[in-house]
């Protein structure tokens, strides 16, 4: 029986399973960039370079049908609206663009593109720019681009007036503080006459009066020159 026994012991030994083998993980290993170890390394996506534009022409070209006026040059320079500089290129017979900290943008950038121009002396582009009405078309040719710009509004501006000035010369045209969304133009002339029918007689050093004429317009459509 005891032999019996210790058969029987050993049988049972040698039935028992032994310890399980760990199978592989289903989850691939990541590497530390996060691709999965063996996966091929994707292709970099190629960085597109910007497109390089054209600098603005020193020389610009106005058009107002309303006024008769036919691409009439506005020359660019830096500066402030009706400034010794700008003065000079008025007298020369020419319209004048200031730029700058204290001036405005190029034509068709969103801000407010000045121009200025004489009513009375020299050539006079703008003798008649106090007639233009909401919904007259100004067309500005820079470039390769043709910028049409509809007038919307009037206002005055005052050279005795620093406050004045500023709204000038705002991104956002007479409204200080506001962020520009959209291309704006200031074509602006002088209120000699209205001033004088006033009794102000008042100029600056540059023969300014202290009055401005401006129409304000906002660009609706741009066009390959």
């Amino acid at each position: 029986m005891a032999a019996i026994g210790l058969l029987l012991l050993a049988a049972c030994s040698s039935t028992t399973p032994s310890e399980p083998t760990a199978r592989p993980s289903r989850t691939p290993e990541l590497t530390p960039t996060g691709v999965p170890s063996g996966s091929p390394t994707p292709a970099e996506t190629p960085t597109a370079s910007p497109t390089p534009t054209a600098p603005e022409p020193r020389r610009s070209y106005v058009t107002i049908p309303a006024l008769g006026l036919r691409d009439f040059p506005v020359v660019r320079y830096p500066g402030s609206p009706d400034d010794a500089r700008g003065t000079a290129l008025q007298n020369a017979g020419e319209m004048a663009s200031p730029r700058g900290p204290r001036g405005g943008v190029g034509p068709g950038e969103v801000g407010n593109f000045i121009v200025t121009g004489h009513r009375l002396t020299g050539t006079a582009p703008l003798r008649d720019s106090p007639s233009l009405r909401p919904g007259d078309r100004i067309r500005v040719r820079s470039g390769d681009l043709v910028h049409f710009y509809e007038v919307v509004r009037t206002r005055r501006t005052s050279f005795r007036s620093p406050r004045s000035l500023a709204a000038q010369r705002a991104p956002v045209p007479g409204r200080p503080g506001r962020t520009a969304t959209r291309p704006m133009l200031t074509l602006s002339t002088c209120a000699t006459p209205e001033d004088h029918a006033a009794g102000n007689f008042w100029a600056d050093e540059f023969d300014n009066p202290e009055h401005r004429i401006d129409k304000i317009a906002a660009l609706v459509e741009t066009r390959p020159a």
